[in-house]
């Protein structure tokens, strides 16, 4: 590990930084098979963010997450959430966190209210007289009022998410972890919670939102960190990874051979030919120097332009693998 490494590793280590929620050092799980799922991982998570902890299934996010709120130790490394170290400091950081992970599990013969009234029930923090109060509130923040008296096992998977994130939200939080909060809602649905947890981050609540949706993490998103295989493979502002991946250049052209032989000549790379449209990385060569290399070789171009990477060529090239893009 290099000097500068070592010294951040011990700077998470103390705690030290406010300005981040949520900080892991070297946070590594090995299953007793000797799977390795979370391997040396180093997460910084702004206060006030909204960070979409992004990846395919089964690349170590709920994993991860468990590890984070003290369900499940880690083999190695460390964890603090709001400047507590977990598992110690579970008792004094954990009513400040909200939390949904791999589907909430709660009482089939009782209602939505009457479960979250147990789950609020066992939290020694909460002011019972304002329990019949905030409980309404939060069913109502996830729109399921209507359904006071339907039994939770006539709920749809999207309701039973819906109920889960209400449970998270019984008190104001400093801090939400979800782990795939839009999992089985309908569109309208989903449109709601994303708009709710944009609500929940400009009211100034940090959120860790896990998800495999691109489009979950364009929409609401302003930081990410990208999982693959167990590593953490890339963590910064969304617009600043965006940033670091090369454009393409577009040419169209009814010659598709001659542009392709033009932009190799001018060193571009990765080129691609779809019909007349040739597509290829751009790099640090003005526009205007491959426009005009095209028609000093009597290229015809009927269209040129500038493509900004797509947020999916982004991930797609940090992990190799395709991501769901579902909206």
């Amino acid at each position: 590990m290099t000097a500068p490494a070592v010294e951040r590793r011990q700077e998470l280590d103390r705690g030290e930084g406010s300005a981040l929620a949520v900080s892991t050092a070297g946070l590594t799980k090995r299953f007793r098979g000797g799977q390795v799922a979370v391997d040396r991982l180093d997460l910084a998570v702004p206060t006030g963010s909204v960070y979409g902890f992004l990846g395919p299934n089964g690349s170590g996010k709920t994993t991860t997450i468990r590890m984070l709120l003290g369900l499940a130790r880690p083999t190695a490394g460390t964890a603090r959430l709001l400047g507590g170290r977990m598992p110690d400091d579970a008792a004094t950081v954990l009513p400040r966190v909200g939390a949904l992970v791999e589907g909430p599990a709660f009482y089939p013969h009782l209602s939505g209210p009457e479960n979250l009234r147990r789950v609020d029930s066992v939290d020694r923090t909460a002011d019972p007289t304002t329990s019949a109060e905030r409980i309404a509130s939060a069913l109502d923040r996830v729109g399921l009022t209507a359904a006071g008296r339907k039994k939770y096992r006539a709920y749809s998977l999207g309701m039973r998410q819906r109920l889960g994130l209400a449970a998270s939200l019984l008190r104001p939080r400093d801090l939400l972890v979800l782990d795939e909060p839009t999992n089985g809602l309908d569109p309208q649905g989903t449109r709601e919670v994303r708009t709710l947890i944009a609500e929940l981050a400009a009211a100034g609540t940090t959120v860790m939102l896990s998800t495999h949706l691109l489009a979950e993490v364009e929409q609401i998103c302003t930081h990410v960190g990208v999982m693959n295989v167990g590593r953490l493979v890339a963590q910064a502002p969304l617009d600043e990874l965006r940033a670091g991946t090369a454009p393409k250049v577009e040419v169209e052209s009814d010659r598709p051979l001659d542009a392709v032989e033009t932009l190799r000549r001018l060193g571009l790379t990765e080129i691609d030919v779809d019909g007349n449209r040739v597509r290829a990385r751009f790099h640090d060569l003005p526009p205007d120097r491959v426009v005009a290399a095209l028609v000093y070789d009597g290229v015809p171009v009927q269209g040129f332009g500038v493509l900004s990477p797509t947020l999916e060529e982004v991930f797609v090239g940090l992990t190799g693998e395709g991501f769901d893009v579902s909206a």
